[in-house]
């Protein structure tokens, strides 16, 4: 005799329907996403590891970005002290070519052309703020500007407006490091080199014409302090140079540590495609016989049997 009642079945069948709609939806979002879940509730045991991990991950994309700005920095103080110290040689040059013809009428113009370029060159700026001015960064690293505020301020040290504040970063969680330096560091030979040039002008008068002995000589002894300014240079140069190196290495390091990061954590969010898509086939054959089971008993009604 075929069974008349049928609710225990249409419960049973439905709630198997809606299982696999279920399972079905799951395996969709996972193929979609490429995610095991979209949440942390998802990832049940593994979230503690999964938060502390997103957690150095953050402090390491911070190290990165602030390293990328610091590099940009770096790259700014070495164009403007290697263009401080070009300036220097380049009026080393023309002293020395003065001396070499016997004539200085166009010295004292060179001598106030690269000197101007030295001085902008320390009034360089990064990000609209002073590179070489210490913790002063709202203000012009030296007021001089001309050849002549050399002579008319009472000492050297007064053109320089920098504190003694050196700028300091850090590159990890236990590194850190100064990386600039102060315009009157870098400065005070060469401000020195020409107000000495600027000086004997003004009290013995300009080189016209053909070089006296005495201009010769004074020239002669020029050489050696121009030399001397143009090396203290380079040397924090080459320093920012060292500093660019160690950036760069730790960078690389940084690089390499959000690389094994980022592989943790996909390690754990990251679905396996090829299971992920079995699922899902799965899933959809499993609604396909719910629905058609479902579809057959609808069809086993009791209206159907009392035709």
């Amino acid at each position: 005799m075929n069974r008349v009642a049928t609710a225990n079945s249409y419960s049973t069948v439905l709630n198997h329907l809606m299982q696999a709609q279920v399972r079905q939806q799951e395996a969709n979002t996972q193929v979609s996403s490429q995610k095991n879940a979209t949440d942390l509730k998802g990832y049940a045991r593994q979230a503690e590891t999964l938060l502390a991990t997103r957690s150095i991950q953050t402090k390491v994309e911070g190290f990165l970005a602030q390293g990328d700005m610091l590099t940009s920095k770096l790259e700014a103080q070495d164009l403007a002290l290697n263009q401080v110290a070009d300036s220097v040689q380049s009026a080393r040059q023309a002293i020395a070519e003065a001396i070499a013809t016997g004539r200085g009428e166009a010295l004292m113009g060179e001598m106030s052309a690269w000197f101007s370029a030295a001085s902008d060159s320390l009034n360089a700026t990064f990000g609209g703020r002073y590179l070489f001015s210490g913790g002063q960064v709202d203000t012009p690293a030296t007021s001089a500007r001309k050849i002549t505020d050399l002579t008319a301020a009472p000492a050297i040290a007064d053109l320089f407006n920098n504190d003694g504040l050196k700028p300091v970063n850090q590159l990890d969680e236990s590194t850190t490091i100064e990386t600039g330096f102060l315009a009157a560091d870098v400065g005070t030979g060469t401000f020195d080199a020409f107000r000495q040039m600027q000086a004997y002008v003004e009290a013995n008068g300009d080189f016209t014409g053909k070089l006296t002995p005495a201009q010769e000589t004074f020239l002669q002894g020029m050489l050696g302090a121009f030399d001397s300014a143009r090396s203290t240079v380079t040397d924090y140069a080459a320093r920012n140079g060292l500093i660019q190196n160690r950036v760069d290495k730790t960078l690389a390091a940084q690089e390499d540590r959000k690389a094994m990061l980022e592989g943790m954590v996909g390690a754990i969010t990251d679905a396996d495609m090829p299971l992920a898509i079995t699922k899902l086939e799965q899933a959809q054959v499993a609604v396909q016989a719910s629905a058609q089971v479902f579809n057959m008993l609808k069809q086993s009604s009791l209206l159907d049997m009392l035709r």
